[in-house]
């Protein structure tokens, strides 16, 4: 009697194929911690008091410099130089995080805020992210309304370096917040549909989303929840 082999359907071939995508993006978004965490530290022990008084010049050197580093890695996405330009990118952002954690360390619960900040977008990623993968929905028609939002965001923001409105401030870092969540199921949901099969490109979607999820969050709890001497 002879024995029957069936080749794998298709189906499963890519459901192995996005799984290995996943797996490597996982691992390379935690190995980006580690320039992340360095850089801020080097940031917080730095004095960074010329960005607080050249916002607009910081912002747009900031800008420059990230889409020069993010030019890079999507050239080199397929290769080890594409991994070093975004590891590099993270410990450049780490170290842009000193001044809003410079603010911070000066509450008198600081500290407290800035863990349940981390804490809080470690959660809401770890959510979200099951949500995605799990439920395996195609997150795919927030696309348009999240870059229509973060649009009018970097442009509100630009205007309100100008303006100096707290109350502004406080909302858009709301709307950041909601914003940049909505792009973790995004961006988790092209990884889970096979929209995106390069896992370096997917590690800098999802390690931006993280930190500017961080980054909002840290400035409304310092908001609502700082405690001033």
């Amino acid at each position: 009697m002879q024995q029957e082999y069936s080749l794998p359907s298709n189906t499963a071939v890519a459901d192995i194929d996005t799984h290995k995508v996943l797996r490597n993006t996982y691992l390379l978004l935690g190995l980006t911690m580690l320039p992340t965490v360095i850089g801020a530290l080097v940031g917080v022990s730095m004095n960074l008091s010329f960005m607080a008084q050249h916002p607009v010049v910081t912002f747009v050197g900031m800008l420059a410099i990230m889409f020069g580093l993010t030019m890079g890695i999507f050239a080199n996405r397929n290769g080890a130089l594409g991994v070093l330009l975004l590891l590099a990118l993270t410990g450049f952002l780490g170290l842009m995080l000193g001044p809003i954690l410079q603010v911070a360390l000066h509450l008198r619960n600081g500290g407290q805020l800035v863990g349940l900040a981390a804490g809080g977008t470690g959660l809401i990623f770890m959510t979200l992210a099951g949500v995605a993968t799990v439920s395996k929905k195609d997150f795919s028609f927030l696309g348009n309304f999240l870059l229509v939002g973060l649009i009018l965001l970097i442009v509100v923001s630009l205007a309100n370096l100008f303006f100096h409105i707290p109350a502004l401030s406080l909302a858009l870092s709301g709307i950041a917040v909601l914003i940049f969540s909505g792009y973790i199921l995004f961006d988790v949901s092209r990884i889970v549909q096979g929209g995106e099969t390069n896992y370096v490109m997917a590690t800098l979607a999802l390690y931006l989303d993280i930190y500017n999820l961080f980054v909002n969050l840290l400035s409304l709890l310092m908001a609502l929840l700082g405690e001033r001497d």
